[in-house]
């Protein structure tokens, strides 16, 4: 990924918490035919490693889990908000009219060895935590345990653990930090103006993010 200095984020906290709130992951691995791409939830365990551990599951037909070099560490890209950035919005494109359109986006990648997991116990134990982790918020939780034990018995065996230790990961924060401060400001109103969830998540990252005068 080509990721220039002032785009570059390296702080654990700020990669982990794009994870846990953007959890499906494009998971890219050489087999093969070549370059496949599959899209996993994944749950991020901060304690395993020096930079954390991913795990999750595929559906046993995938072939992924047996079609994989095992000399070559995987990718996962986990995206970020992203927003269209109108040069219209720039105090720059008044005085000078030297400005483009681009596009902003957060996004981490995490490399590692690809690891597999068949055994019963270990995935009950992983689609358990997921579960948890995604129903935590509702009113009234659904758990694994509220279906019959034999349909979770057999929904189990038709699919695959994976695990994947982080070997290398990179964050790539492109929130208009090559902009100067000015241009950042109307940045962030024409976000907010524009009035979508996504919109409005970029506007708080320009705000948190944005470095007046940045290097372009």
């Amino acid at each position: 990924m080509y990721n220039p200095p002032h785009f570059e984020e390296t702080r654990p906290e700020t990669l982990r918490d794009l994870i846990v709130a953007h959890p499906l992951g494009a998971l890219v691995t050489l087999g093969s035919t070549g370059l496949d791409a599959n899209h996993v939830p994944f749950e991020f365990a901060t304690g395993d490693g020096p930079h954390g551990t991913l795990r999750g599951h595929v559906a046993r037909g995938n072939p992924v889990w047996r079609d994989f070099s095992r000399d070559v560490d995987v990718l996962v890209i986990f995206q970020g908000p992203s927003a269209y950035i109108t040069p219209t919005w720039y105090k720059t494109k008044k005085e000078t009219g030297k400005v483009v359109p681009t596009y902003n986006y957060c996004t981490v990648h995490a490399h590692g060895p690809l690891i597999v997991h068949d055994d019963r116990e270990w995935l009950r134990g992983m689609v358990t935590r997921l579960t948890q982790r995604f129903e935590s918020t509702r009113p009234a939780p659904c758990a694994v345990t509220d279906a019959p034990a034999d349909f979770i018995d057999k929904q189990l065996a038709a699919i695959v653990g994976i695990e994947i230790p982080i070997a290398r990961i990179f964050g790539k924060w492109k929130v208009s930090q090559n902009r100067p401060g000015t241009d950042q400001a109307k940045v962030v109103d024409g976000l907010c103006e524009r009035g979508t969830p996504e919109s409005a998540a970029m506007a708080d990252l320009v705000r948190n993010f944005g470095r007046p005068n940045a290097p372009h």
